[in-house]
């Protein structure tokens, strides 16, 4: 298979542009698309400000830097992805949409491209299945953020090829990350693991057991994780840790996986998290007091 030299991602938000900037810092010509301009506007200049950031503190030289950023290119065209020979989704944690999203990049791709996707709990081999290139469909699920998170979670799908597999393992390696695989089961490694935690941790609030703070107190002192399972779920996204749940619940029909009640709500109040300035904890800055 051909060597990687430019990389398409789909989706601005945070994880799509994370992705974007981790590419481009690396060498690669990038693509960055979203259907929305403000998306993509504010992806922009979130990449721009991480890597000044990053270049402050001494993490990256200033050529380094600039030549990144002369790599990134936006884009509302999802036709201007047609040059790419690796094209990462990064977007919504639903797989209609990202069915849909597939089948559109089978038909614009390059024969030759391979198609991946971020998902962090939807199977690899449904995705597939909207495509005509089964054997060219592989999971990347990068961690949040990607520019500082270090590993990479790498899923097969029940018809990806060993060349495919090679050379995405081989990508990863060369955008710096730890590479782990997973089988293509629902939730994969980490969030098999993670997301039935942040649940618990729900179910202890819901019933009572302890006030929030002291839920995520207890398993950062006690267990030594640098986040609480609650502040964690904030920063992830409430409503993307309750449709993990759901995949989880549905693909493997144990009850252990029923997302708890109060996580159910807050996601029907709008309280997502970090994103929308409430979730389990508020962001909302408070007002100063004025003084007399």
């Amino acid at each position: 298979m051909a060597e990687v030299k430019v990389i398409g991602v789909v989706g601005g938000g945070q994880m799509g542009s994370g992705i974007a900037q981790v590419a481009a810092v690396a060498g690669f010509e990038v693509f960055l698309h979203d259907s929305d301009a403000g998306a993509l506007l504010r992806a922009s200049n979130s990449i721009s400000n991480s890597i000044q950031r990053l270049i402050a503190k001494g993490l990256l030289s200033q050529s380094v830097g600039t030549d990144s950023l002369r790599r990134l290119r936006c884009t509302s065209n999802l036709e201007e992805l047609q040059p790419a020979d690796v094209i990462i989704e990064a977007i919504v944690e639903s797989e209609d949409i990202k069915k849909k999203l597939f089948s559109e990049l089978d038909r614009i791709a390059k024969a030759s491209a391979i198609l991946a996707s971020n998902t962090s709990s939807i199977s690899i081999t449904r995705l597939a299945s909207a495509t005509s290139r089964a054997s060219q469909v592989i999971g990347m699920h990068f961690m949040n953020p990607p520019p500082i998170m270090k590993l990479l979670e790498i899923v097969r799908g029940a018809e990806t090829s060993d060349e495919v597999f090679t050379t995405i393992k081989a990508l990863a390696e060369r955008l710096g990350k730890t590479v782990i695989c997973s089988q293509d089961y629902p939730g994969f490694i980490v969030n098999r693991i993670l997301m039935p935690m942040i649940n618990e941790a729900f179910f202890a609030l819901y019933t009572g057991v302890a006030a929030k703070e002291d839920i995520d107190t207890g398993m950062k002192l006690g267990t030594n994780h640098p986040m609480g399972p609650l502040e964690l779920a904030d920063f992830i996204g409430l409503d993307v840790c309750l449709s993990i749940m759901k995949v989880l619940h549905t693909g493997l029909g144990d009850s252990k996986y029923i997302p708890c009640p109060l996580l159910v709500q807050y996601v029907d109040a709008g309280r997502l998290g970090r994103k929308s300035g409430i979730g389990v904890y508020s962001y909302h800055k408070q007002p100063e007091m004025p003084r007399l």
